[in-house]
């Protein structure tokens, strides 16, 4: 999703959060198919067995399919304390370039049915908002930035199959999640409007629809 006429900011912030690997862990080359295989498993205790996502006290994303581009600014943007979670914080700093590029390449590989759970009476609505857009609230159409299939490309995530909840709750917390530090301004800052302007029904819908998608 992205707001209209955002285009050139939207390049800019992407070419500021290129994925480095200045700050992170030294990497000792390649890493071990056995500590691939461990680290990978860590990652399902809470993102699932085929990384579909997990709806526990808090629902935690989908990683399957995601692209490894933005897998890898993310995990960059918890390092640098500009996405809050602590518990990601405390993950993903220990990581080697190595493990962050085996990790996001076999999350990426993976591709399993999604949770589904948004309101299927919702879904109709949700599609329409993702392929027109809120032109009133000059919202553009979620699929100019993320694709027609909502599987995103590079630095733009996929959106299909994820768990509908995690995805109305993220929009509720994008500014207060996203974009925590202002003098490294990133990619986040595309999607604040957007997430700021879209009411909680509109959201349910939008992510009902994202949630039933392969």
């Amino acid at each position: 999703m992205k707001v209209i006429g955002l285009q050139s900011a939207l390049s800019a912030a992407i070419f500021a959060i290129v994925f480095t690997a200045s700050g992170q862990a030294q990497d000792r080359g390649a890493v071990s198919q056995q500590d691939l295989d461990a680290k990978i498993q860590y990652c399902k205790t809470c993102h699932g067995v085929s990384g579909q996502g997990f709806r526990g006290s808090f629902p935690m994303p989908r990683l399957a399919g995601q692209q490894s581009e933005y897998l890898e600014n993310q995990l960059r943007a918890f390092i640098e304390r500009r996405r809050t979670n602590p518990v990601m914080f405390n993950v993903a700093h220990v990581l080697s370039p190595s493990m962050v590029k085996g990790l996001t390449t076999y999350f990426k590989e993976l591709n399993p049915k999604p949770l589904g759970g948004g309101p299927k009476d919702q879904i109709a609505a949700g599609k329409k908002i993702y392929e027109e857009g809120v032109p009133d609230k000059q919202i553009a159409a979620c699929a100019s930035c993320h694709g027609a299939d909502a599987k995103g490309d590079g630095a733009m995530p996929r959106l299909a199959g994820q768990l509908s909840d995690y995805i109305v709750q993220t929009l509720a917390n994008w500014s207060k999640q996203r974009g925590q530090d202002p003098a490294k301004p990133d990619a986040s800052a595309i999607m604040a409007p957007i997430a700021q302007g879209l009411t909680h029904e509109q959201a349910v819908a939008v992510a009902a629809y994202l949630g039933s998608l392969d």
